[in-house]
């Protein structure tokens, strides 16, 4: 039919949009073949934090070979060795007015023992899949095209470092006007509250002696440790339930009979906001450093090179996300549930500090948790191809929204300037 867009980008009608979404639904449907063999080959050789080579490799071929040829840009190792940047914008966009900048994220980092146990191959899949089927849709438009580039972007190392906060760090998300990706999970939410948080290595110095024959010459850094343990464990009662802390004890001597000199704990601190998180990681510091005065060791506290933000919540967007999810037959968990829902934390939150973002999650066709042998079997099955492939719809469905309703993305700059100011957080976010 007559896919022209009236003048100032706006669709003659809302059954032409319509039509538009069909239409990038059905370019997903076309490349399911070549999506479900890209999740598989990151599945079935899963890699970790900042070693996702073949990953990045299997990625960046796929973009570099999508008909028409060369029709994506791609530039491998960008800006880290295992991440990429896939661009597509419509030929004969006039350089006039600049043009809206869409994101689209892969991740496809993998847990040490247990694989794809979170699921990143999918991430890949739909992040991929999404960024296709809004080309595929803007790509037969009669008339001048909107002036829209599609950027798909590969963020390594979620589950350890975060790897989009290097990319922030190193300009990547400069100008892109709102990001998508979307998560496996359990259930369908367009939004869950992932909170914010910080890692800490705690390491305890003391002095080796006989156990047995001096053990008073001794500083035991293993006490040390014991104590700092049960100094957070005694804080608990006074934290706030939405606050979590947890914690291993890495190193506590090499031998019974050896006063131990050196211990060693890992504690990762979780709060619903950057400004909470303080308050809890200067309670546990101030554990850590009473457990060095009780027990005559040193103490050195060093925290993680990143900290994970809060994901701040962008209504206009997941509302326009569940409208376009309905339609394709997506139930989602309402609102409240969502809202009150299990959560961990993703770097995904600092992006949204920085540009307006929607991080829905996704049902894959089992009730295994994440982070589970289960799960990983699940992420690799082909049952969750269907559910992955529909999201992909919905998000490249709400991309297309944003592009021809300049009033949605009015709301949803709105929406996420009013929920910077809420963090009072902005003069330490650049």
């Amino acid at each position: 039919g007559a896919m022209r867009p009236v003048e100032g980008g706006a669709c003659a009608s809302v059954s032409e949009l319509e039509l538009l979404k069909l239409r990038a639904a059905e370019r997903i449907d076309e490349a399911a073949e070549r999506l479900g063999a890209l999740s598989r080959a990151i599945w079935s050789e899963p890699e970790l934090a900042y070693e996702e080579h073949r990953a990045h490799g299997v990625l960046t071929r796929f973009f570099e070979r999508e008909a028409p040829a060369a029709s994506w840009v791609v530039q491998p190792h960008y800006q880290l060795a295992t991440a990429f940047r896939a661009e597509w914008e419509p030929s004969g966009v006039s350089a006039a007015p600049r043009p809206l900048q869409l994101g689209f994220l892969c991740e496809y980092d993998a847990l040490p023992g247990i694989g794809h146990a979170c699921g990143h191959n999918l991430i890949a899949e739909v992040g991929a899949a999404a960024a296709l089927g809004v080309k595929g849709a803007l790509e037969g438009l009669p008339g001048p095209p909107p002036p829209v580039k599609v950027v798909v972007l590969g963020t390594p190392a979620e589950e350890d470092g975060g790897g989009k906060i290097d990319l922030i760090e190193a300009g990547a998300f400069k100008n892109l006007d709102v990001v998508f990706m979307a998560h496996p999970s359990q259930e369908n939410a367009a939004y869950l509250p992932d909170v914010a948080e910080h890692d800490v290595v705690v390491k305890y110095y003391g002095k080796a002696s006989h156990a047995a024959a001096y053990p008073w010459e001794g500083v035991n850094a293993l006490d040390a440790a014991v104590l700092a343990y049960n100094n957070l464990s005694v804080l608990r009662q006074q934290m706030k339930p939405t606050w979590r802390v947890h914690g291993i004890i890495k190193s506590g001597g090499v031998k019974p009979n050896i006063i131990p000199s050196y211990s060693e704990l890992i504690y990762y601190f979780r709060a619903p906001s950057m400004k909470e998180l303080s308050v809890l990681t200067k309670k546990a510091e101030d554990c850590f450093r009473a457990a060095a005065l009780a027990t005559g060791c040193t103490v050195e506290i060093k925290g993680g090179a990143h900290d994970y933000y809060n994901v701040l919540p962008n209504k206009s967007l997941w509302k326009a996300y569940v409208e376009n999810g309905k339609k394709l037959g997506i139930e989602f968990i309402s609102e409240d549930a969502m809202l009150n829902g299990p959560s961990g934390s993703t770097d995904f939150g600092n992006v949204t500090f920085v540009v307006p973002g929607i991080h829905p999650y996704f049902y894959i066709g089992s009730n295994a948790l994440n982070h589970t042998e289960q799960y990983t079997e699940a992420a690799g099955s082909q049952e969750a191809q269907f559910y992955t492939l529909r999201t992909a719809k919905a998000l490249a469905m709400t991309a297309l929204d944003v592009i021809f309703k300049p009033e949605l993305l009015e709301r949803i700059k709105e929406d996420f300037k009013l929920k910077l100011e809420e963090e009072e957080f902005l003069n330490t976010v650049e």
